[in-house]
């Protein structure tokens, strides 16, 4: 294995020269705000931290990085779950916080080229001035950028009826470890030219290139939305009422699961007074749909209505205006912060077919009671993709830290069972990686890490995420 070096005064020189000293960051304290994201307790602290705002300088950084086996770790927003951002060997941080310009609104042809350090909410915003609608939207979206969501693959509650990140991209231009900068694919809704490298970077973890940009395509913006919150008084009622909305013919255009302790958090940490949560309610469902023309939404929403009744459902709460749909969605974004605000945790990111979703999370609950742990679960149960926030509790350093990973993998072989996979929208990265094995055979794991070997033969870009 390729030894990294580290990095020294004439490296330091030869940054400022491509990038002005103002964007090349070597103090301690500034180095540690890059230290660490979201992702529970990770801290790794890079030897200096790079802020290009070009193509040519991010590529000029590339070669000399390549030349002296510099170890290289692009990051984005820092709002990454699964440690993806970290520089794990110290050496060079790219930070993409300059290359924030939305580029070309293309309204005849519906798309977008940006930057990717735009945030998702900024991008969003900007298209629907213009009648547009850039549907993927993950929770952190007034934090995170769109760059990031390429990296991960991001999805959100829209995925149920939109699909996620890798929908929307057309073309990519790409910097690649040895400083060549490619496009990857075309500015074009049908493309049979050769392999798909666009969707080979999508979802990649920043481990085989970093985009410098983004083409996306757009939708029209859907004229009206309605929006309910449906109790169950059970949680497995709730997810099993999911499966029964599709079947009977609704596409919602999102669907959200939480249960009792996620909304109980949540509703203590954001001062919110439109929802009571009676002592008999175990899980909700938070339920959209959207569209054109208010009379079908409606219709839509009575039968929605009319299957949960179904599966034990109370007093359903139809939000009345603009300012209650946005109380209840707030509610749902910010149970993550909730959770975090209130406990140590490890958030696992479940996905399987979503008629599976009940037994899945009474598997994750039969699981906790072996293991002595206590879990907080919720997510985008459209698509079947469960967040489930581990809690520390009472849990002693060894089981934390020890017997704790035994659970996590019972929980993921669980999901293999069921025909889902160990992540829907985190990614890999650090913490996931040791649970590969279980979705993926050697071969499989092979050919991986072949193409890793392929666009970047020594191992400098984000080394160690996905797998060693």
């Amino acid at each position: 294995m390729i030894e990294f070096a580290k990095v020294n005064t004439r490296h330091l020189e030869a940054f400022r020269e491509i990038v002005g000293a103002t964007y090349v960051v070597a103090d301690t304290e500034g180095l540690d705000s890059y230290a660490h994201d979201e992702t529970e307790d990770l801290h790794y602290l890079p030897e200096v931290v790079l802020k290009p705002d070009t193509t040519e300088q991010l590529s000029r950084i590339m070669r000399l990085c390549q030349q002296e086996k510099l170890p290289v770790t692009p990051r984005g927003g820092g709002t990454g779950l699964s440690g993806g951002a970290l520089p794990q060997f110290g050496g060079v941080l790219i930070s993409m916080e300059r290359f924030n310009r939305i580029l070309d609104l293309d309204d005849r042809n519906l798309q977008v080229t940006t930057e990717p350090g735009v945030i998702t909410e900024v991008l969003q915003d900007a298209v629907k001035e213009r009648g547009l609608f850039y549907p993927p939207d993950p929770s952190s979206r007034g934090s995170c950028f769109i760059g990031g969501n390429i990296a991960e693959n991001s999805g959100g509650p829209k995925a149920v009826k939109y699909g996620v990140v890798k929908d929307y991209v057309l073309n990519l231009e790409l910097v690649l470890p040895s400083g060549d900068v490619i496009w990857t694919g075309a500015n074009v809704l049908k493309n049979a030219t050769g392999y798909n490298l666009t969707q080979l970077v999508v979802g990649s973890e920043g481990t085989l290139g970093i985009v410098t940009k983004i083409v996306l395509r757009l939708i029209p913006l859907p004229k009206f939305n309605l929006l309910m919150l449906a109790p169950f008084q059970s949680a497995e009622n709730a997810c099993a009422a999911v499966s029964a909305i599709f079947r009977a013919g609704f596409t919602p255009s999102a669907m959200e699961f939480m249960e009792r302790d996620a909304l109980d958090w949540v509703s203590r940490y954001v001062d919110s007074s439109i929802v009571k949560i009676e002592d008999d309610v175990k899980a909700h469902l938070l339920i959209e749909v959207d569209g054109n023309y208010p009379e079908v939404l409606m219709q839509e929403m009575e039968g929605i209505a009319g299957v949960v009744t179904e599966f034990d459902c109370g007093e359903i709460l139809f939000a009345e205006d603009h300012q209650q749909k946005e109380e209840l969605w707030k509610l749902r974004r910010r149970v993550a912060e909730a959770v975090k605000a209130n406990s140590v945790y490890k958030e696992e990111d479940t996905v399987v077919p979503r008629a599976e979703l009940p037994i899945l999370l009474k598997g994750v609950k039969d699981i906790g009671r072996k293991y002595g742990f206590h879990s907080v679960c919720y997510g985008h149960a459209g698509d079947g993709n469960l967040h489930v926030n581990i809690i520390r509790g009472e849990l002693t350093e060894e089981q934390w830290n020890g017997t704790l990973k035994e659970g996590i993998r019972e929980i993921f072989l669980l999901v293999k069972q069921l025909g889902g996979t160990i992540s829907g929208e985190h990614g890999i990265g650090l913490v996931q990686k040791s649970y590969m094995d279980i979705i993926f055979d050697n071969t499989s794991m092979q050919l991986m890490r072949q193409i890793k070997q392929v666009f970047d033969p020594n191992h400098i870009l984000n080394r160690g995420k996905i797998f060693d």
